[in-house]
């Protein structure tokens, strides 16, 4: 899922890659609504919340937005340099930055219960998030060549709807690379919205905790690969002694 890049990158890889993600983003984004009162993922909106602070004059209050927009960017660049500086290995490259995204997910769990809506707290906490939120973003867009992108669903609405159109306009012999392409928009958009719901409902009962589960969702994607390979090794060392074992 992390491990293949460029041609040796499928369908039902990129598949794996958006419904575990997406579904991380989702309880981040609404969890971080729930508990700072900011969307950890929409950065369009952000831009838009700068722009009003800085019409009506609140600099102090744009100067937080402007950082959550810079800290979202610092995410998405030290994601990228992470895999293009950190040594050979595509594993060691792309668990750095999931790893990084772990840590700010306990963070906020394990002290989010210090929040109290001040704008020192504001800028830690939704910052810190929106830096994971830039990680994450860049770090599963580059390994799925711009296929993938986790934390909005503006252009996967936009591409949804230009899909459409295609596979109604598409000659049938060719249509087959239009649905997969449907089907990974259709799979990222609902595993967004269902990562949402749930990352709500959970608030609601568990509050801070809330953040434990997207970060346990991280560990399963970071070590999806490696138990995948070691379970099917496993698998044809099994098949192979069943076939040397002679009958009784």
């Amino acid at each position: 899922m992390l491990r293949h890049t460029g041609r040796k990158r499928n369908f039902k890889h990129n598949v794996r890659l958006a419904a575990l993600l997406c579904f991380t983003a989702g309880m981040v984004n609404t969890a971080g609504l729930f508990a700072f009162s900011v969307l950890t993922t929409n950065v369009t909106g952000h831009a838009g919340l700068l722009a009003q602070k800085l019409a009506t004059g609140d600099l102090r209050a744009a100067r937080m937005v402007a950082l959550w927009l810079f800290l979202f960017l610092a995410g998405a660049f030290f994601s990228s340099f992470c895999i293009g500086r950190t040594g050979r290995s595509k594993i060691a490259r792309h668990a750095l930055p999931i790893i990084i995204e772990i840590i700010i997910l306990l963070f906020a769990a394990g002290f989010g219960y210090t929040f109290d809506h001040s704008i020192l707290k504001t800028e830690y906490f939704a910052g810190s998030l929106l830096f994971a939120m830039g990680m994450q973003n860049a770090l599963v867009s580059t390994i799925s060549g711009n296929t993938v992108r986790t934390t909005h669903l503006t252009g996967m609405f936009t591409d949804l709807g230009i899909e459409l159109y295609a596979l109604i306009s598409t000659p049938h012999k060719n249509a087959a690379g239009v649905k997969n392409k449907i089907t990974l928009h259709l799979i990222i958009i609902g595993f967004f919205l269902a990562g949402g719901i749930i990352g709500g409902y959970i608030w609601l009962r568990f509050k801070y905790y809330t953040f434990y589960l997207p970060a346990a969702v991280l560990v399963i994607a970071l070590f999806y690969d490696t138990f995948r390979i070691r379970f099917n090794k496993f698998m044809r060392r099994y098949k192979v002694r069943e076939k040397q074992t002679p009958a009784i």
